[in-house]
């Protein structure tokens, strides 16, 4: 990585149309209203450390976090209907809509982030 994308990081965080970021909301407890917060700068990223941390699809919340704004998503993106979770490249394929011209023929513009998560 060349220094000026050490300062100023991945190109595709100044892409207005991406998110910045991804924050899953885990409860603490069942019912609980406070949560432990996961963040990763990719959704294959996020969804990878869930897993490893054996948590499933149906416990958590994950929002697209925009610079002045975040939007929840929906879970059929990143999970099947039988709760598991996808991942790559079906996870890619069922976001390459969500992202129109972002992710095309095993390319995404995400491949600039490091995709590590940082959580409890």
């Amino acid at each position: 990585m060349n220094l000026v994308r050490e300062v100023l990081g991945p190109k595709s965080k100044y892409d207005k149309s991406l998110p910045y970021t991804y924050e899953a909301r885990v409860p603490i407890f069942e019912g609980s209203e406070e949560f432990n917060t996961y963040i990763a700068n990719t959704i294959c990223g996020l969804v990878e450390h869930l897993d490893s941390n054996e948590i499933t699809p149906n416990e958590v919340q994950i929002f697209e976090v925009y610079q002045e704004r975040e939007a929840p998503i929906d879970m059929v993106l990143f999970a099947t209907a039988d709760n598991q979770w996808r991942f790559r490249p079906d996870l890619c394929e069922s976001f390459k809509t969500h992202y129109p011209g972002h992710i095309e023929d095993g390319q995404c513009t995400f491949a600039d982030r490091d995709g590590k998560c940082k959580g409890p």
